[in-house]
Formats: structure tokens, sequence, C-alpha cells
């Protein structure tokens, strides 16, 4: 129904004071599920969540390195024929994959630059070539499935890798260098010494160096040839003070049937008389004697 316009009607709002103003100030914002094809924003709420794990990680890498330091080894000696090299732990698994067909010898360029480029440029285009929002690892299978067969690489061929250090270890006779620092720090403690130090050891002087035994039996044996002219250490140990390390029966046996790779058994080229003499000699090299 219409009404005719009145030129005099007045029209007067009333505003009420008892109607509160909304605060805005603690309204909780509504979560992202609530926007259908939306997502989080990147800066700062993601970025933060990852920055908080990386420090998360990062303090517990820090508190494991302070607490398990390096193992560090002997200054490089490249006459070192019995050292057995090894990478830290978690290279082991890619030092093994080295060690195969078509990643090492003919092919090491190919293993070396195919080994740690693919992985970093599968890891470059993962986030083109995984376009999905599914974020539940069931939910992708293709992914999840890759993530799962390499996790089980890597610990099969750090394993592999371990095993075969350890075996070559036990095969040679050789004592890793970091065990043998510490069996020798221990040792210089329990004597009241202090702990040696790697690349500084005093070397002692040589007892009785005139005796036949190293000027005719030695010399005849090539012993020089490994262990250095003045017996100071070559691609062999030293063996100078080395009565304070070994019995004279401990070195009959080691000269007689060798030790690992590096010290070659003598019984067939040495009589048991001069096996004796040199065994004998070499017994005297002492540290005290030599003072």
């Amino acid at each position: 129904m219409a009404h005719k316009h009145d030129p005099n009607e007045k029209v007067v709002f009333i505003g009420d004071s008892r109607i509160r103003k909304r605060d805005y100030s603690n309204v909780t914002p509504p979560d992202y599920s609530a926007y259908p094809g939306k997502s989080e924003a990147f800066i700062p709420n993601f970025l933060l969540k990852e920055w908080m794990v990386g420090v998360v990680v990062l303090v517990g890498f820090l508190v494991l390195v302070v607490a398990e330091p390096a193992p560090l080894g002997y200054p490089a000696d490249p006459l070192n024929g019995s050292f057995i090299p090894m990478p830290d732990w978690y290279f082991l698994f890619l030092y093994q994959l080295l060690k195969y067909p078509y990643a090492s010898e003919d092919y090491l360029v190919l293993g070396v630059l195919g080994l740690s480029g693919l992985p970093f440029i599968a890891l470059l285009l993962a986030p083109f070539l995984d376009t999905g929002k599914e974020r539940r690892f069931y939910r992708r299978p293709i992914a999840s499935s890759l993530m799962m067969v390499s996790l089980v690489a890597v610990a099969y061929l750090t394993w592999v890798s371990w095993d075969h250090y350890t075996h070559e270890l036990e095969k040679n006779g050789v004592v890793p260098e970091h065990i043998e620092r510490e069996i020798k720090a221990e040792e210089a403690v329990e004597k009241g010494l202090p702990r040696p130090v790697p690349g500084k050891e005093k070397i002692p002087a040589m007892v009785a160096a005139d005796d036949p035994a190293f000027t005719d039996t030695m010399t005849q044996a090539a012993c020089i040839a490994c262990h250095g002219a003045e017996l100071e250490g070559g691609s062999g140990p030293a063996l100078r003070g080395i009565g304070d390390v070994m019995s004279k029966e401990e070195l009959v046996a080691t000269i007689t049937n060798g030790k690992g790779e590096g010290m070659p058994a003598f019984k067939d080229t040495l009589t048991a008389e001069q096996i004796d003499q040199i065994a004998t000699w070499l017994s005297k090299q002492k540290a005290e004697a030599a003072e």
C-alpha cells in the first residue's frame, strides 16, 4: 500500500546508549580450515614453526657434540701402510656405496657426482613434482615409499660399512687410533705421568746401537726399510722403547709369525737363534735404559 509523501514529515533517529560497543581485541581468529582451498601463511606462521624445529635440532646436535667429542687421530703419516681409513659415522653409508661397481674405479667421477648430485636435485625439485595438498603420509604412497626405502638403504649401508671396518681391524690386528690414544692416556695416568700428546712424544735413544743384532741381523732382514734407519719409525712403528711395551716372548712371537698384513713372518727367513738375538736386543730398548 503506497503512502503519500508528506514534505513536512520528520524522521528522527534515536540512539540507545545501553547497547555496549563490541570489543574485537580478544576475538579468536578462525582456523585455516574454515577457508577451503587456503593454506597457512608462510610468513610468519609456517616459517616460525620451521625455525623452532631447527633450533631444537641444533641444540640437540650441539649437546651430542659436547658430550661425545670427535675422536681425533694421530698426525697424518703417508708412510703408514697399516692405517685403515674410516669416515664419520654419518658418511658411512656413502662410503660403502662408493665401493660398489659403477661408483668406483673407472666410474669414480660418475659415482661422486651422481651420488652427491642426484639427491640434491631430487630435493630441489620435490616441491614442484609433489604438488599434492595431502599431508598425511599414508595418503601419499609414492613419497612415503621413497622415504622408507631411503631410510632402510642408509641403515643397511651404514651397518655393512661398519661391519667391514671392524672385520679389517681384526684381520690386520690394528687398534683404532682413538682407542689406542685412550689406552695410552689411561696407562700414563696410572703411572703418574702426563698424558701423551700425539706427534710430540719424546722418542727414547737407542740402547746398545753397536750390537750385532741391529747392525748385522736386523740389517740383513731389512727391518730398517719399514721401521727406519734408526728405528725411529716409518711405514712401520718405531722400535725405540719397544721393551716398555712388549716382553721378549711377545717379540719372539711377533717376529716369528708376523702380525697382520704390515708385519711379515720371518720364521722362514731367520733362524731361531737370530730371532732370539733380535728379540733379546729389542727387549732392552727401554726409556729408562736409554737415559
